[in-house]
């Protein structure tokens, strides 16, 4: 799979990466990556994929074009742990705010 422009904006996005971090992580010149990102510019696959590998060990998956497009999404921790109880509801802190306008419904 080679790493298509709007999936290294995305990547960066879900980490919270600037340009600055990618290139200091992949050791590709900004404006590399500014140019790439752009489309402006095809770089050589070794660069593709030091941008890749770099996204990934920062927690990034790639997915491949499969009829739904390629994209990107975080990669499952490993030492996340998973629910597996499915008899039961739990409630996150979070979403036990009540913030809907009256009458939304839910």
């Amino acid at each position: 799979m080679s790493l298509l422009p709007a999936q290294c904006r995305a990547a960066r996005a879900l980490i919270g990466w600037s340009r600055d971090e990618l290139s200091s992580a992949s050791k590709i010149a900004t404006e590399t990556i500014a140019d790439f990102e752009a489309g402006i510019l095809s770089p050589p696959d070794r660069i593709l994929q030091d941008m890749t590998r770099s996204l990934e060990t920062a927690g990034v998956l790639f997915i491949p074009e499969n009829g739904g497009g390629a994209g990107v999404r975080l990669a499952k921790r490993a030492n996340a742990s998973i629910d597996t109880n499915e008899t039961e509801t739990v409630q996150y802190e979070e979403h036990l705010k009540n913030d809907a306008p009256p009458g939304a419904g839910g």
